[in-house]
């Protein structure tokens, strides 16, 4: 069920002047509703739509052949790492092979209540290793485990690209070693939460260089009453739309006391200095 407000995107002349830095549109959530969801996507130029494991690489690819606002990103996310083959490397350099884009979602998850930690680390390095021959942007995760993410990545070799710290959940005095390596800090609509006050202030120290915005659709749900696009999945409940991206450009344009025209120039010049076009 979809339920969309008549709002629309103000106060910018172009068409099309959202970029969203990260969101799993391949989802099963989403009940095979991508292209409708799509076109409810109204100012959306590019999205990244980030695989999780094997199993979904193949729909990812999908989107981007079918749809020009999708750029692929191919990666294996904590969270799925004991389901991987034994030929998960030679898998993703193949899908990577095909759509030379973004490698990602992947990283280190010590919040996930049952989630061993051990493996993890071995694939993610893995997976910065690929990413930096190939001189791809990386989506990373991370829950509870920020001083050990810096670590490795003073450690291992990092893309020239830079890498993406996707609903970045850190403390604000992480913010310059981390934007030092190479990082982007993303701001997701979960965070316009009055509880999240903390990350929030944390995106204000940002350098205004390394600063995108994301839905992580279907994931982190807008405040219900900031909402603008309700979408349910197909037991009824409640799932991020991926059209809230205006709400939340919206939203960290207030927040940051900055024109909205301006802060959309300056996340379309991040995207494409991170991402690229294609």
């Amino acid at each position: 069920m979809t339920r969309s407000s008549s709002r629309r995107w103000k106060s910018c002349p172009r068409n099309k002047v959202l970029f969203d830095a990260h969101n799993h549109l391949q989802a099963k959530r989403f009940a095979g509703r991508q292209a409708e969801l799509l076109a409810e996507c109204e100012g959306l130029s590019r999205m990244v739509v980030n695989g999780c494991a094997e199993e979904d690489w193949p729909q990812v690819a999908a989107l981007a052949k079918a749809h020009p606002q999708v750029l692929p990103s191919f990666g294996y996310h904590p969270w799925f790492i004991h389901e991987h083959t034994g030929n998960w490397e030679s898998e993703l350099n193949r899908f990577l092979d095909a759509h030379p884009a973004s490698v990602g979602e992947i990283g280190l998850d010590r919040w996930k209540e049952g989630l061993e930690y051990e493996g993890q680390e071995e694939v993610f390095t893995a997976q910065l290793r690929i990413a930096a021959e190939r001189n791809l942007p990386v989506s990373i995760h991370c829950l509870k485990a920020w001083g050990r993410l810096l670590e490795l990545l003073e450690q291992e070799p990092v893309t020239a690209r830079g890498f993406l710290l996707h609903s970045y959940g850190g403390s604000a005095e992480m913010i310059a070693p981390l934007a030092k390596l190479g990082a982007y800090f993303s701001f997701p609509g979960y965070y316009m939460r009055e509880a999240k006050g903390r990350q929030r202030e944390a995106f204000t120290q940002a350098p205004p260089d390394r600063l995108l915005i994301e839905t992580d659709a279907p994931d982190q749900l807008l405040p219900e009453e900031l909402r603008e696009h309700a979408l349910d999945d197909p037991e009824g409940n409640p799932i991020n739309h991926p059209a809230n991206l205006g709400t939340v450009y919206r939203f960290v344009a207030k927040m940051l006391d900055e024109p909205l025209e301006k802060l959309a120039e300056r996340m379309e010049e991040n995207f494409l200095r991170l991402v690229g076009e294609s």
